[in-house]
């Protein structure tokens, strides 16, 4: 972009209406937001997915639930930890002092396994929801940052042919200035939602591999145990 059009950019934006102008500093704050949100899950997602690889192996070559339950201390990022330290608890209200080992866990009874299995539900909803916080204004911004921006264009719009009245002209001078400013606006609604939208997009993706991560372990942490009751 030359020096010109920069200068004319920023005069069209200082030129434009009350009403453009708060539209425009609208969408730069959903703008700014939006990209906070998909650095801040996009580093954390990444961190997430190492961890809970690390996990897996860990809790498979551990033998013992006491072993695994010390080493979660090391693994805050991924969500498997929490859904183990969840689980543990339970079962050591069933078992105090539990020193679980992976073969041979002490006799449960099928209540014991309900009351576990409850535990594990409601820790994998936990994490979900941790998982899923500010995504939800990605998706926000996708669907309304265009109609802002239209608003804007819009509304002025509606200056500029007011302004047509009341100077008496409708030539290509006087109409030009008013519709390129009404039109920034669209164009910053499109700046801001298109972005939200792929990043939504790409971080719900992996959100919802890391919740199908959460799934198989419970179940195979349930199997584990579920293997202990009397039949």
């Amino acid at each position: 972009m030359t020096v010109n059009a920069q200068s004319g950019l920023w005069e069209m934006l200082w030129g434009a209406g009350p009403m453009v102008k708060f539209v425009l500093l609208l969408l730069f704050f959903f703008s700014v937001f939006s990209w906070a949100i998909i650095v801040y899950k996009i580093r954390l997602l990444r961190k997430m997915e190492k961890e809970t690889v690390v996990f897996y192996d860990m809790f498979w070559k551990r033998r013992q639930f006491s072993q695994i339950y010390s080493a979660t201390k090391e693994f805050r990022a991924t969500p498997l930890s929490a859904i183990f330290r969840a689980a543990y608890a339970e079962l050591s209200s069933v078992v105090p002092q539990s020193t679980v080992a992976l073969p041979q866990p002490p006799e449960l009874h099928k209540d014991d396994l309900d009351r576990i299995q409850r535990a594990l539900r409601k820790a994998v909803a936990t994490e979900t929801a941790k998982l899923e916080y500010a995504v939800g204004f990605l998706a926000t911004t996708g669907n309304t940052a265009p109609f802002i921006g239209l608003f804007g264009t819009v509304w002025g719009i509606m200056s500029s042919f007011r302004d047509i009245g009341a100077k008496g002209s409708a030539n290509l001078a006087v109409v030009a200035p008013g519709i390129s400013e009404a039109l920034i606006a669209t164009a910053m609604g499109l700046l801001a939602a298109i972005p939200a939208v792929i990043g939504y997009n790409h971080v719900v993706s992996r959100i919802s591999r890391i919740q199908m991560e959460m799934e198989n372990f419970s179940s195979d942490l349930l199997n584990i145990i579920a293997k202990q009751i009397p039949k």
